[in-house]
């Protein structure tokens, strides 16, 4: 049975028991925890959990779990692997990717929501030559988010992030901006720009350009959210000529 068919039975399977939820949307009724590739200040509601399901380039597929644990606590894990569709050799990747958020301070009338996590889950394709991921897993962060009535919901997003990844040469720490914006009840947009600074030299993939991303987010009902990803739209890496599309399906559900 195909991935994509198993993903949609194991959301339909498990939207029965739970009380679902979605993150897209004026209705959204759970934050967003993250942009395209990099972690917000949104963190799962306790015994809330998400369920979700990338498919990207080469027959790639990602698939993670993550659960609010406390308040305002919040783990994940996630593993994929890439020509998983396809005709050749299954080939997945070294390590399942761990993910831990906590929040230091709630959204106040004038400070953002501020968490501190670790996320060990790169994004797309494992480089066995570099020992990384094409893009590098966030490590740890430090990420801030504040949210305005602006035609909806208007949310700016930003952090700085360390990752692990490094066998490559280039150790630096990173910074990432982030916009998200509703349009009606059930729907999203997002714009994400990673500076790229940990992938700029040494034996790196990146050009120096940084990794401008754009995301369309549609709560479907009963806690099905379909994403579709535009990536590395000013060409960071030599590899895309339009922008890297992405599919991605989510289920957020409280127990």
């Amino acid at each position: 049975m195909r991935p994509l068919t198993v993903s949609i039975l194991l959301t339909a399977l498990l939207a029965t028991g739970a009380v679902a939820q979605g993150y897209a949307g004026d209705a959204a009724t759970n934050e967003p925890i993250a942009l395209v590739d990099k972690p917000t200040a949104g963190i799962l509601k306790r015994a809330s959990y998400l369920v979700s399901s990338t498919y990207f380039q080469n027959g790639g597929m990602l698939v993670g779990l993550s659960v609010g644990v406390f308040d305002r606590f919040m783990f994940g894990i996630s593993y994929g692997g890439t020509d998983i569709i396809g005709p050749h050799a299954i080939r997945m990747n070294p390590l399942p990717g761990v993910q831990a958020k906590l929040r230091v301070f709630n959204e106040g009338s004038l400070l953002p929501a501020i968490v501190v996590g670790f996320d060990s889950q790169g994004r797309e394709t494992f480089l066995d030559s570099l020992d990384r991921f094409a893009i590098k897993s966030p490590g740890a962060y430090v990420a801030a988010s504040r949210n305005y009535a602006f035609l909806g919901n208007l949310s700016i997003h930003g952090g700085i992030n360390f990752t692990a990844e490094r066998k490559d040469g280039d150790k630096d720490m990173n910074a990432y901006l982030g916009v998200e914006k509703s349009i009606g009840q059930d729907i999203s947009i997002v714009a994400e720009y990673d500076f790229g600074f940990n992938d700029d030299h040494g034996r790196a993939v990146g050009r120096g350009r940084g990794y401008l991303n754009l995301a369309f987010r549609w709560h479907w009902g009963k806690g099905v959210v379909v994403g579709f990803d535009l990536k590395n739209v000013i060409k960071n890496q030599q590899n895309v000529s339009v922008g890297n599309r992405l599919l991605q399906i989510d289920y957020v559900g409280t127990l």
